[in-house]
């Protein structure tokens, strides 16, 4: 249960912000049409996640002790960093897409989420906690609680909470998630500063 809290609660805030959900505004603004947006953020979602829990897991399987899980931890700190930066819009990607409004967000949003914080987090996520399962259905889940509104809502929904603010918030998400990680890696028997 830990594993699927702490997945959907940091991708739920990291996305708010995130040029994925500017993505979803602008698919929104587009089109006028949420149920095909919503439904093809819901599998792009999948896929993506899906993927990138499975690498995490895989990688985490295949390198492991003290030294994997302090790379996971300095990974999850680099993401607080990152979480800092703000995201431009990449209306581009949703122009370049064919097909009707469903296929149109499925391929824009899959392409735009590769190799973005909410992805990384995931295949982080994933290492962390061995459940590929679990962690992408937690990630799916986060990534909906931030977009469906801002394909419902669209641009009014950045007016009530200043984006620098949820920014700091997935900051210091991510970053006490990386220190917790160090931590537990540094004071296992054995292992010394």
């Amino acid at each position: 249960m830990e594993a699927f809290l702490v997945s959907t609660g940091l991708v739920a805030v990291a996305e708010i912000g995130d040029k994925t959900q500017l993505l979803a505004m602008v698919l929104a603004a587009k089109f006028r049409r949420p149920v095909p947006i919503i439904l093809g953020i819901l599998v792009a979602t999948i896929l993506n996640h899906t993927g990138a829990a499975a690498l995490g897991f895989v990688v985490a399987r295949w390198l492991s002790g003290p030294t994997f899980q302090i790379l996971v931890g300095a990974g999850f700190i680099a993401m607080a960093l990152w979480a800092l930066v703000p995201d431009k819009d990449d209306e581009g990607a949703a122009n370049r897409a064919a097909g009707g409004v469903f296929l149109t967000t499925a391929v824009a949003f899959f392409l735009v989420e590769i190799g973005d914080k909410t992805q990384i987090a995931t295949t982080l996520l994933a290492a962390r906690f061995q459940d590929i399962a679990v962690v992408a259905a937690g990630t799916t889940l986060g990534m909906m609680i931030a977009n469906v509104p801002a394909v419902l809502l669209g641009e009014a929904a950045t007016r009530i909470v200043p984006l620098r603010y949820v920014r700091v918030g997935a900051a210091l998400i991510f970053l006490i998630l990386g220190a917790w990680v160090l931590a537990a890696a540094f004071l296992k028997p054995g292992i010394s500063f």
